[in-house]
């Protein structure tokens, strides 16, 4: 954390975005590759159970090895660039979620 002349910490303003795929998302490597060239950072989690609209429930047991399963793509930036990448993305807008937060400079 940096300190200002005031003693107090400066902070800037971000925009989080999290973008909900299974692991069968055709365009995974693609999404990717336009995100590391265009923000911050980015965080891939893979689930180990999850459903979206459909229904459907994507899960594995210890028993079997599923390529289906639920990913959760996470990146930052500021929010005009945020909103510059999130017009350009291969993925259904129902699947984005984003949200304001405060990086520590």
């Amino acid at each position: 954390m940096v300190w200002n002349g005031a003693g107090e910490a400066t902070m800037t303003e971000i925009l989080m975005v999290r973008i909900y795929l299974s692991e069968s998302h055709a365009h995974l490597s693609k999404l990717l590759d336009l995100l590391h060239a265009e923000v911050r950072g980015v965080t891939v989690l893979r689930g180990i159970s999850g459903f979206g609209k459909s229904g459907k429930i994507h899960n594995t047991h210890l028993v079997d090895l599923s390529f289906d399963l639920p990913l959760i793509v996470e990146f930052f930036d500021s929010p005009e660039k945020v909103q510059q990448v999130l017009k350009i993305l291969p993925v259904a807008p129902d699947h984005v979620v984003q949200w304001t937060a405060h990086l520590n400079d």
